[in-house]
């Protein structure tokens, strides 16, 4: 069985340190590849630190990985050695349910088989390992193709913060005409704001800080709100078509609710550690208005938004770290010290 160095959190309380894993060979309708950078996502930090209930350790994060393929099984049809390959937050599915067979595999009734800390189907017994590793190994049916023409660090924080955002706005019909309102400016946020501007959305970032007002609109913004200012926030009473929340602490719904015009819908990303305040019923009865949340993409999603960010040329904006300051890159995470996402050049892990 082959193996691969790795980064690992080898229990709640211990940093990431090098470690070594084992990685399948690939089958028939397998594809291997190097992995070449992996982008910093908050779950990352939330696993290795176990923050969240059903953690198997030894973890190994990471599910915003792209590299170059090395191998390829007798049967796969899409990808040869050499070529740019990616994989996000999933590496299977059941493939058979109502969700799958719509293209919902992030919905799939029986569980995903996410990237890293799901049951590992090829290996019994084993848990699946993240991108934080020099190899890994995947289902060609859960690998995606990279646009040559976009920046490979950059893209690879597309393999979740892209995908999350892009794919609730085209849910909720993000289009031209439309007044979207973007929550938050950070991993997922500045994603959301580029994704709304390029879809022809009247755009508006809504940031409790000043500071982030100029960025906001470097990034597409028509307009920044600063979420604190009360008189700012009801000149936009009634008025948006849909809000996208990426904020991930617990904070007050009703000021966001309140802006959106009948029928309109507040999509939540952010998982906080602590429940948000149960919202006002009568702005969601007197406007038909409407709360709701939603999960990455699926596999065919995730494609046309890799694809969509090859047209246009949007990547995500990055700090490139090595693997070895993955502890610090946490630190600063918490504290919000990243414009937007880290991204680990995996040349850096030696093992």
């Amino acid at each position: 069985m082959p193996k691969s160095p790795a980064y690992a959190a080898q229990s709640a309380t211990s940093p990431l340190a090098l470690s070594t894993i084992d990685r399948r060979e690939p089958g028939a309708t397998d594809v291997q590849f190097e992995v070449l950078f992996c982008g910093v996502c908050h779950s990352d930090l939330h696993m290795a630190r176990g923050q969240w209930p059903g953690i198997t350790f030894p973890v190994v994060p990471g599910h915003e990985i792209v590299g170059r393929v090395t191998k390829v099984g007798a049967e796969v049809k899409g990808f040869k050695a050499g070529d740019l390959a990616a994989v996000g937050c999933m590496v299977d599915s059941c493939r058979s349910c109502p969700s799958c067979a719509k293209g919902l595999e992030q919905y799939c009734e029986k569980g995903s088989t996410f990237t890293y800390n799901s049951p590992d189907v090829h290996m019994p017994g084993k848990m699946t390992y993240g991108g934080y590793s020099k190899s890994i190994t995947v289902e060609e049916r859960f690998v995606l193709r990279v646009p040559t023409n976009l920046n490979l660090a950059a893209t690879a924080p597309l393999l979740c913060a892209g995908i999350t955002t892009y794919s609730p706005l085209k849910h909720w019909g993000a289009t031209k005409g439309k007044k979207v309102g973007i929550v938050g400016l950070g991993g997922l946020g500045h994603m959301g704001v580029k994704f709304a501007h390029a879809f022809g959305c009247q755009t508006a970032l809504f940031t409790t800080s000043a500071s982030k007002i100029e960025d906001g609109k470097r990034l597409g913004a028509d307009e920044v709100v600063v979420s604190k200012n009360e008189a700012e926030m009801r000149k936009h009473a009634g008025s948006f078509d849909f809000i996208l929340n990426t904020v991930a602490a617990a904070h007050n719904l009703d000021q966001f609710t309140g802006l959106l015009r009948v029928d309109g819908a507040l999509c939540l990303l952010g998982a906080p550690e602590h429940p948000h305040p149960s919202p006002s019923i009568f702005p969601l009865l007197f406007g038909r208005r409407s709360i709701a949340g939603s999960l990455i993409g699926g596999i065919a999603e995730t494609q046309e938004m890799l694809d969509f960010c090859g047209k246009h040329g949007i990547v995500s904006d990055i700090e490139i770290i090595p693997m070895q300051k993955i502890e610090e890159a946490y630190e600063r995470m918490l504290k919000g010290d990243v414009k937007y996402r880290f991204v680990i050049d995996m040349a850096s892990l030696k093992g």
